[in-house]
């Protein structure tokens, strides 16, 4: 083995998401139904604009785990036309600077598994940012397999959908469909 090999893959353990893996799933795509219900605060949706919107993860990895979706049900970012993904891409800016501002995020993981194989576990395409911190990792996902989300979902929702609205009208974004 040669200097700064491991012997070993690491982990991630994430026993905290048996609860969407044994949820009970409704027939049809999620993200189309949560677009067409217009039940934001119920589905966690912080934000909408013409062609994507943006919520939060029901089962996230760390607190303010977003998603950003189009509306389209897409496969593949081959599927998206320019406005869809410029759309697309300015939520994803909004979402850095959104989680930056109100939770103070140092990093983020970012994340898109496309097909099953690649992953997806929607066939809905959909981008995945995970707010990060120095230190954000303990041993309690480790030894007690428990992860610590230390806020609420619905009180982030308060915090952050708010934020959102203001940070894409300062950025000349027009306002998406409420």
């Amino acid at each position: 083995m040669q200097e700064g090999e491991r012997e070993e893959m690491e982990s991630l353990w994430a026993p905290w998401r048996m609860n969407y893996i044994l949820e009970k799933k409704e027939e049809g795509c999620l993200f189309c139904r949560m677009a067409a219900e217009r039940r934001d605060r119920r589905n966690l949706v912080l934000h909408r604009e013409r062609y994507g919107f943006v919520m939060m993860n029901k089962f996230p990895y760390n607190n303010g785990h977003l998603m950003i979706v189009p509306y389209r049900h897409c496969l593949d970012f081959e599927m998206l036309d320019e406005k869809e993904a410029v759309d697309l891409f300015n939520l994803l800016g909004a979402a850095t600077r959104v989680l930056r501002r109100c939770l103070r995020a140092q990093g983020f993981n970012m994340g898109i598994n496309i097909g099953r194989e690649g992953g997806a576990g929607k066939d809905h395409l959909h981008i995945h940012v995970v707010p990060r911190w120095a230190g954000d990792t303990n041993f309690m996902p480790v030894l007690g397999e428990t992860k610590i989300i230390p806020e609420y979902l619905e009180k982030t929702y308060q915090i952050l959908r708010p934020a959102f609205a203001k940070d894409l009208k300062r950025k000349g974004i027009p306002k998406g469909a409420e």
